[in-house]
């Protein structure tokens, strides 16, 4: 049957309440906590690399700039986006603008001007999962309309999906779309893409937009964004992890019921997390495969862009006088 609208749960987003339990019953999860400033290191190995494949594709025919950003460049910038993610929970240093820095670093090969905004977004999304004024993840009620679940319009909406995302921003009004951090982001992303097409020419600069169009859309690593709170697998349960082999390129971006229960746990910790709290995390439900979820996605009738929970605000949880600190400490990155 066609989804008609989102499925609306009155319950609070479950996030908090697994934290709040987990902390009760695997205190040690607490030594995982902080920063991991060794993440930069990568940034610069992936941008570099970037850097370095536009300039040996420059000369090359269009059909091997487009194969190797869909082979190659894509997984590049897939995990550019996991470091900017990294950066947007402060995850890498103490200081804010170091943070702010690494990730408009880590947004150069992108060529869109995005991680500061993303920031802004992504943190609302942690902090009012499924409340539709306030979470950029949700996708609009017009956008769900038009792709609802038919395979040629979710392939359309994968293809352009960063166009979509950048779209819902508009119906977030309680966030600035411009202050001083975001015009800096915009202005080094510019001056880095006139410098490759001067330096290296046109296809140079292509080869790194169409890699960032792969590593979000119609690519198996696109399966990602179906994978973090689509209802795949349980229409009860709203948010999913992957624990597939590609999490090694991918810096376990695919532990999202982790992330999500402690964004103050680097990337290079997640599993352990897992490992420390499994009566928690193996009783939910996961996947394997983001390429199988990438067809099962495009194919499947009953998964449409209302397969999505909302709800009218975030629930809260009344916390004791021993827990409160600890949960507090957990949240400091949202």
């Amino acid at each position: 049957m066609t989804a008609t609208d989102f499925h609306f749960s009155n319950s609070p987003e479950p996030h908090r309440i697994r934290t709040k339990e987990i902390l009760s019953h695997h205190p040690e999860v607490k030594q995982l906590f902080g920063k991991n400033p060794l993440t930069l290191l990568a940034i610069f190995g992936l941008v570099g690399g970037m850097i370095a494949m536009s300039y040996l594709l420059k000369d090359s025919p269009w059909w091997m700039v487009i194969l190797v950003a869909y082979v190659v460049g894509a997984f590049f910038n897939h995990a550019l986006f996991v470091m900017i993610h990294e950066c947007s929970h402060h995850l890498l240093f103490k200081s804010k603008a170091a943070n702010y820095i690494a990730g408009i670093i880590a947004n150069l090969p992108h060529t869109m001007p995005s991680a500061i905004s993303f920031f802004r977004y992504h943190i609302k999304h942690h902090s009012f999962q499924g409340v539709h004024e306030l979470d950029a993840d949700l996708p609009d009620f017009w956008e769900a309309r038009l792709i609802n679940n038919t395979t040629l319009g979710k392939a359309f909406w994968l293809l352009l999906f960063p166009a979509f995302q950048v779209a819902r921003t508009f119906r977030l009004k309680e966030i600035k779309p411009v202050d001083g951090w975001i015009i800096t982001n915009w202005v080094v992303q510019i001056a880095f893409n006139v410098a490759i097409w001067v330096f290296f020419g046109p296809k140079a600069l292509i080869f790194m937009l169409v890699s960032f169009f792969f590593s979000v859309g119609l690519h198996p690593l696109g399966a990602r964004w179906i994978q973090e709170h689509y209802l795949t697998l349980d229409q009860n349960q709203e948010t999913y992890s992957y624990y597939g082999p590609l999490n090694k390129l991918a810096f376990n971006v695919g532990y999202h019921n982790e992330h999500h229960d402690f964004p103050s746990v680097p990337w290079n910790k997640l599993p352990a997390l897992k490992k420390q709290a499994p009566d928690y995390y193996d009783s939910l439900k996961s996947h394997q495969s983001w390429t199988k979820l990438f067809f099962q996605f495009l194919f499947d009738k009953n998964i449409s862009l209302y397969s999505r929970i909302t709800r009218n605000e975030r629930g809260k949880v009344k916390l004791t006088d021993e827990s409160k600190p600890d949960l507090e400490m957990v949240r400091e990155t949202v």
